[in-house]
């Protein structure tokens, strides 16, 4: 009926404005555009170009502002065909035409567009921590209320020694060595400096905090490694910096009034939500830091000690019930109505990972993953009762060859990434934080985001993208690159 209803439309509309015709005239031009428009939201960029294609000739003639705007159209319609030679070539042309009726607003945004069309709006990250160097390379699409990374590289870099500043007097030569591999990835990418972010994680910056006398020598010797003075190592990167990074690529601003984030790393859990202002471009960061992570847990468990996993597991839940009792006791009250407004919490980290591919192994190529109470109980149990069983699902059912390739490689990182003991704590911190978060009056939905350890990378790129747009309305000029 739907379909009927459109096809009688057209027909209509055909035998009124001369849907057949060349436009004659601007005002004529701009009924076949709007309809044009239209025609395309309904899926026929078919019929949407060959409007789109007589309504320029009038346009050419009588104002460049609505030629810009048929060639962006076109542009758009050809995308939707997947011609990508033509729709860049209409997309350039109607950015030239923007920029030269000095609509800057208009020219940014078809020039990203064009960008993304052409494969060239990647970005990339390096964060240089403890005890490795990480790199991705990546873009970034809008889906499900949640970000989709569409990831050209990523590497995670071990130091060879137990920390990468134990001594300063060392050289860094493998430091040095490790960046300089990850610029040279970059490079093949022809990505440009402004979508190059380096970073000092938090713990080397605390690290080096405490150690002043090699911190000049770090920075010193690490800034050697860049090719030139254009790129820079941000070395401000505080706890809850990273926080609200990792936020902010995780959880669109479309979401931001009903969606929190939270990250369960090795050393620490942080997280946050964002605060909408009374302006689109004001806002406030509420961050989360606490200092507990796989690692750390493993370790208070252990106390010094060197446990059996029988002695381990009887453990292990006494000594994180009491940790969580003590750590949200206070910071998860009713004082805290933000946080408790918010009925999404969209999570992270190596633990739900291991969760989402060990007991959904189907969903590997899903982006946003849901996970229950009832997931985490029997998560718990088996990293408790039977780790072998957990470890090594059944993948019998994962028919689809792509799926099914990703969810082995997965089973086999994280199986070299997370000890017993680590599943074990992490099992039950998750247990404890999605207790926490949820009551009898608020429940909340956890859903698990795909390559957050990433997220800093992409909170950086959105910063920038907005800082441009924002600064070349400011200034009326268009940024290019």
């Amino acid at each position: 009926m739907k379909r009927l209803l459109i096809l009688l439309f057209l027909l209509s509309c055909s035998s009124h404005t001369g849907f057949a015709q060349k436009a004659t005239s601007l005002h004529q031009a701009i009924r076949y555009i709007k309809l044009a428009i239209t025609l395309r939201e309904v899926d026929k960029p078919d019929a949407s170009i060959n409007l789109l294609q007589r309504a320029l000739p009038a346009t050419k003639t009588s104002s460049l502002y609505w030629e810009a705007v048929t060639n962006e159209l076109l542009g758009l319609s050809y995308q939707d065909l997947k011609d990508t030679t033509t729709a860049l070539r209409y997309l350039e042309r109607a950015g030239a035409q923007y920029l030269k009726l000095k609509y800057v607003a208009s020219a940014w945004g078809v020039n990203e567009i064009a960008r993304s069309l052409s494969n060239k709006n990647l970005y990339a990250g390096i964060q240089i921590g403890l005890s490795s160097i990480k790199l991705a390379i990546l873009k970034t699409k809008y889906e499900t209320d949640f970000y989709e990374k569409d990831i050209k590289s990523i590497a995670d870099i071990a130091n060879p020694s137990q920390t990468l500043f134990a001594d300063a007097s060392g050289g860094f030569r493998a430091e040095q060595d490790a960046l300089r591999s990850c610029l040279d990835s970059i490079k093949r990418y022809n990505i440009p400096n402004e979508r190059v972010f380096i970073v000092l994680s938090n713990d080397v910056r605390e690290e080096l905090a405490r150690n002043p006398d090699s911190r000049r020598k770090v920075y010193d010797q690490l800034s050697r490694a860049l090719p030139n003075s254009n790129l820079k190592i941000d070395t401000s990167l505080t706890a809850n910096r990273e926080a609200e990074l990792f936020t902010t690529g995780a959880i669109p601003r479309k979401v931001w009034p009903t969606t929190s984030a939270l990250d369960l790393g090795k050393n620490s859990t942080v997280g946050g939500y964002f605060e909408q202002g009374s302006t689109p471009a004001s806002k406030t960061f509420h961050g989360i830091n606490l200092p507990v992570g796989t690692n750390s847990l493993v370790a208070q468990i252990e106390a010094k000690r060197s446990l059996t996993m029988d002695a381990y597991k009887k453990e292990a839940p006494r000594v994180i019930k009491s940790m969580a009792d003590s750590i949200f006791s206070n910071r998860f009250t009713t004082n805290n109505k933000g946080l408790q407004q918010r009925n999404t919490v969209g999570v992270g980290g190596d633990i739900v990972w291991a969760l989402v591919t060990y007991l959904h192994p189907e969903r590997a190529n899903v982006t946003a993953v849901p996970i229950t109470l009832d997931d985490v109980e029997r998560f718990k149990r088996l990293a408790l009762t039977d780790y072998k069983e957990l470890t090594k699902p059944n993948l019998n059912a994962v028919i689809d060859p792509a799926t099914r390739s990703k969810v082995e490689k997965d089973v086999t990182t994280l199986q070299n990434l997370l000890t017993e003991k680590q599943l074990i704590a992490g099992a039950l911190w998750l247990d404890s934080i999605m207790k926490a978060y949820s009551s009898t009056s608020s429940p909340k939905r956890f859903v698990f985001v795909r390559n957050a350890d990433i997220g800093w990378v992409t909170g950086k790129f959105l910063e920038t993208i907005n800082y441009e747009y924002e600064s070349t309305i400011a200034k009326g000029a268009l940024y290019t690159r």
